[in-house]
């Protein structure tokens, strides 16, 4: 069977899709086709967004929400469906992170950062479901090397993302049998991005990073797409609960090299 890349008529909504590797796979869905909506809590960053998608050819619209907030996110999925029917693909990627040891992490920074990411994403999933398609949608959620790598500096990070990835494969069970397919993407080093200037935010450090990538070199938001397009097409269609990680090896090798240059430049944590 030839790979299924065609997303025409296909409905894709991504939630903190409006910068980074979001965006990038954002884009990635319009390319190939897909009505997109993005979600964020930027009405600026929603509104360029939107303009950047529409260039593509197709429908794409915006919503500004909060994850943290269950309301929000239930108004998102009832607009989304309004304008562009059952949701074909939804990926759930809003994020917070910061490097801070954890006895100078504030109680509200580790919960600002678990209630992003973690909460964050149930309250994505559980509001979408009623409107995915069934059988068919595809569900990612994009996670991170925290979530099953230990990293000093990280502990809230660390929290947050192994509850991701347990939310992928509990649902990709309970939601199999409506023939929904939940997968996390773990995304490596990706150039270019707000998370990279926060964890290796100087020259030095980037080149550092790429070094320790037995591939050679940093990721692209183009790497992690097409991972996303791969996912959500029929190529994929006996893939559920698989943790993917995207990474060029880097977890295999080069980990510990960001942890020990982010001990080098730590400032305190703030609220």
């Amino acid at each position: 069977m030839p790979l299924d890349i065609d997303f025409d008529d296909r409905s894709v909504l991504v939630v903190g899709g409006t910068s980074g590797i979001n965006l990038g796979i954002a884009e990635g869905f319009a390319r190939a086709g897909a009505r997109v909506g993005v979600a964020s809590r930027s009405q600026d960053k929603v509104d360029a967004a939107v303009q950047l998608l529409s260039g593509h050819g197709n429908r794409a619209i915006g919503f500004t929400a909060d994850v943290r907030e269950p309301d929000a996110v239930q108004s998102v999925m009832e607009d989304f469906h309004d304008a562009f029917g059952e949701i074909d693909v939804l990926v759930s990627g809003a994020a917070g992170n910061f490097p801070a040891p954890a006895n100078a992490l504030s109680p509200n920074g580790f919960k600002a950062v678990v209630g992003i990411d973690l909460l964050g994403t149930f309250h994505v999933l559980r509001s979408a479901y009623p409107y995915l398609v069934k059988p068919g949608a595809s569900v990612i959620n994009i996670s991170a090397p925290q979530s099953y790598q230990p990293m000093e500096l990280q502990v809230h990070v660390c929290a947050a993302k192994a509850g991701v990835d347990m939310v992928t494969r509990v649902l990709a069970m309970e939601w199999g049998p409506d023939g929904i397919r939940v997968n996390s993407i773990v995304p490596g080093p990706i150039a270019d991005t707000e998370g990279m200037q926060r964890l290796a935010p100087t020259p030095s450090m980037r080149d550092a990073v790429a070094e320790s990538v037995p591939l050679g070199r940093e990721g692209t938001k183009e790497d992690i797409a097409q991972v996303a397009l791969f996912l959500s097409s029929s190529a994929a269609g006996y893939i559920t609960g698989a943790i993917i990680p995207v990474d060029g090896g880097w977890s295999l090798a080069g980990f510990s090299s960001l942890s020990a240059m982010m001990k080098k430049q730590i400032r305190p944590a703030t609220d």
